[in-house]
């Protein structure tokens, strides 16, 4: 079907739009307040090397998104570019992994958001629906930020990033001037005797904090400039949230007891109200501005990834209908009544908390994946499919990113294996078995839509890349 005749996406956004989607998206407060206590259980002191172990890959792969945006700008982003560059079935796959990836991410958004919010009011042991209704309050308010458009969307976002940017600074301000000697029972790294399983581990579990930068790939239909803006805001993005982390725990880890990090549900409250109790209520505000954001953003990513997967026909037509904003309101709204369906069964039913919890902590090991695969896009695009990289290596300057992405490849691959080996140990038992189950339904999932056959195609958006789609091998063609 010809561009015109589509519905599409508003172009609204620019660089500064995009990189401050990029960073709230990550949610560097929240994301600290929420994992900092798992973080600590695995790798104690070693935090902020797990940290920078799994944000290098993360950070190379931003890189490799800003090149596949030049190529293949789309709303769909990681399996889209797999559909241009793999072929269809090896897509369908990745889109299973992204809507595991992204998805199971919003109902740990969900619950804390709720905690955290009641926490404020000052209720301290809130009830069963109590908790409900404030983690409904918050999916209605990201669905309402969502809805509206991307222009709104993206003030709002900016608003409560403004919040965020500003505590980290006190935190800093405040942190630093009151470093003096460490708290009884605090961390400090030692290089000669790491514990390599946590920190290994606790990677998996860091990966969650250190992404959500590459939701400006998912936005780039909605770019001015969707061939330029796009993956810029990404770099910006992930640069940015892990220099926020390296300036965040050598605070926490210096003047907060190991043990109380170890058992507490917020880490940062706990430092406020261990260094400055004056500075806890302001902590909490920007705790929940952080949750908020990384809510309706997370589920943003999720919404462009399933409208770009209906217009290809890997999901129902209905989920890439656009309301009067131009948003996919249908793939707005499901994965927030689905994340909701979760959140009430963690709730009501202890048989089924248990489960969940397990479920749930499988996002990071799909979060990894997802940038794993377009790891292997990128080398299987720049070795095979790009003109240019054989004739003229040396002139296009692709060398760095080619061996980036055997860097992302090499390491986020041992990352996936080590997490088999040691996720039973410190995350979960079973959790082994979880990943295994999903992975399997996955490859029952591309199995299904090979079987169904029912007008599968790629979708190309950008009148540029529609004169380029003759060139690039047999992967675009339609089944």
């Amino acid at each position: 079907m010809p561009t015109e005749t589509r519905q599409t996406l508003y172009k609204t956004f620019q660089l500064f739009d995009l990189s401050s989607l990029s960073i709230s998206s990550v949610g560097p407060i929240f994301s600290v307040a929420a994992a900092g206590s798992a973080m600590v259980q695995t790798a104690g002191a070693e935090v902020p090397l797990a940290i920078v172990l799994i944000a290098i890959p993360f950070i190379l792969c931003s890189w490799i998104f800003l090149s596949l945006n030049q190529h293949f700008p789309n709303a769909g982003a990681s399996y889209h570019w797999s559909r241009r560059i793999m072929g269809i079935d090896y897509s369908n796959f990745q889109a299973w992994i992204v809507i595991m990836a992204y998805f199971w991410s919003i109902p740990p958004i969900l619950i804390p958001a709720a905690q955290f919010t009641l926490g404020a009011l000052g209720v301290y042991h809130p009830g069963t629906w109590l908790q409900i209704v404030a983690a409904a309050f918050w999916a209605l308010f990201a669905a309402g930020v969502l809805l509206f458009g991307a222009r709104i969307t993206a003030r709002i976002t900016q608003i409560f990033l403004l919040v965020e940017i500003v505590s980290v600074a006190f935190m800093a301000i405040v942190g630093y001037s009151h470093w003096g000697p460490p708290a009884v029972g605090a961390g400090s790294l030692s290089l000669r005797h790491i514990h390599w399983a946590g920190v290994i581990v606790c990677m998996v579990v860091a990966a969650t904090i250190v992404d959500g930068w590459e939701i400006d790939s998912y936005a780039s239909e909605e770019s001015r400039r969707p061939r330029i803006t796009p993956g810029w805001g990404g770099i910006i993005g992930a640069v940015s949230v892990v220099l926020y982390y390296l300036l965040i725990w050598p605070l926490l880890l210096h003047q907060v007891p190991l043990d109380q990090l170890q058992n507490t549900s917020d880490t940062l409250s706990l430092w406020a109200a261990t260094v400055s109790p004056q500075w806890l209520p302001w902590m909490r505000i920007a705790i929940i501005a952080s949750t908020a954001g990384g809510l309706w953003l997370t589920t943003f990513i999720l919404s462009r990834a399933l409208f770009a997967m209906s217009r290809d026909g890997v999901m129902p037509e209905w989920l890439g209908r656009l309301n009067r904003g131009h948003v996919p309101y249908w793939s707005v709204i499901l994965p927030i009544l689905l994340a909701m369906a979760v959140v009430l069964m963690q709730v009501v039913s202890p048989s089924m908390r248990d489960l969940f919890n397990l479920v749930l902590s499988a996002a990071g090991f799909f979060l990894v994946a997802e940038f794993l695969l377009d790891g292997i896009n990128m080398m299987h695009f720049l070795l095979l499919q790009h003109r240019s990289i054989r004739r003229h290596f040396r002139a296009h300057h692709h060398a760095g990113l080619l061996l980036g992405s055997l860097v992302v490849i090499i390491s986020l691959s041992a990352v996936e294996v080590l997490f088999f080996i040691y996720g039973p140990e410190y995350i979960a038992v079973g959790i082994d078995q979880t990943v295994g189950v999903f992975l399997l339904l996955g490859i029952f999932y591309v199995l299904w839509l090979r079987w169904r056959k029912s007008g599968q195609g790629i979708y190309v958006f950008d009148e540029v890349e529609l004169q380029e789609v003759g060139n690039m091998g047999p992967a675009l063609l339609e089944e």
